[in-house]
């Protein structure tokens, strides 16, 4: 099959086009480094001729919620279009578990005007929502220094490593769609502040861990259970623990 994966060369997409290519697929990698750029629509129908699938991976580090929805919004429009036209059989898009909970606020409601752009779109679909990966827990606990201590909440967390995200991501590709939601998470599930907590431990990282239930998820106020999955999920193999053997 033809694969385009929007967002080919970041740390998911890099490791998606890598096991499809594998497995004797054409997987294109597309991003704005490669003359494809989903929000201004450079690049796509070329991109998209022939193909039979295409992943979404674009993302934006800017939580501010003035730029996530416009970027997905207009994204997310542009690349369905182009599909259409080419005759795409299935979108698969990576979203974040918890958009359905915390809903339009900040990064989530880019997600949330995702998501409903997907089911509007007219192309056979699956989103994944993933939980937060490993690679970004030194980020919450940036997020969360104050006065060389760390808080955060000790609600609910079961981050999953990116290589087991890119695998799942793989294997909804070469599936067929569902016109729904599949979830997935790592394999541990246990307070955020004690992820973060043996992070830092790890990394020989001296900040206290202090638990703050007020601190939310990168200011976002959440709830016990607003960022695990609550239903049927995809669970990832890679524990904490030999994830960080593997980066140390």
């Amino acid at each position: 099959m033809k694969i385009v994966v929007i967002g080919g060369t970041g740390l998911i997409g890099k490791q998606v086009v890598e096991i499809l290519s594998s497995q004797g697929h054409e997987a294109i990698a597309a991003s704005p480094s490669t003359g494809v750029d989903s929000v201004t629509g450079q690049g796509l129908d070329e991109a998209m001729a022939g193909a039979d699938v295409v992943v979404d991976l674009t993302n934006t580090a800017d939580f501010d919620e003035k730029v996530v929805v416009p970027f997905f919004s207009t994204s997310s429009h542009n690349l369905l279009a182009a599909e259409k036209k080419a005759g795409v059989r299935h979108h698969v898009a990576l979203s974040v578990v918890g958009t359905d909970r915390i809903g339009a606020v900040s990064y989530f409601a880019g997600k949330t005007a995702q998501e409903k752009a997907v089911r509007e779109g007219g192309v056979p679909y699956t989103i994944l929502r993933a939980t937060q990966f490993f690679e970004f827990i030194p980020m919450i606990a940036d997020a969360g220094t104050s006065g060389g201590s760390v808080y955060v909440t000790s609600h609910l967390m079961q981050p999953m490593a990116a290589a087991d995200v890119a695998r799942i991501v793989a294997e909804t590709a070469v599936s067929p769609a569902i016109d729904g939601v599949l979830e997935m998470a790592g394999p541990e599930r246990t307070g955020l502040n004690e992820f973060v907590g043996r992070v830092l431990a790890a990394r020989n990282d001296s900040r206290p861990v202090v638990i703050d239930t007020e601190a939310g998820y990168f200011g976002i106020p959440i709830e016990e259970t607003s960022i695990v999955p609550v239903g049927e999920t995809r669970i990832g193999d890679i524990t904490l623990k030999e994830w960080l053997n593997l980066t140390s």
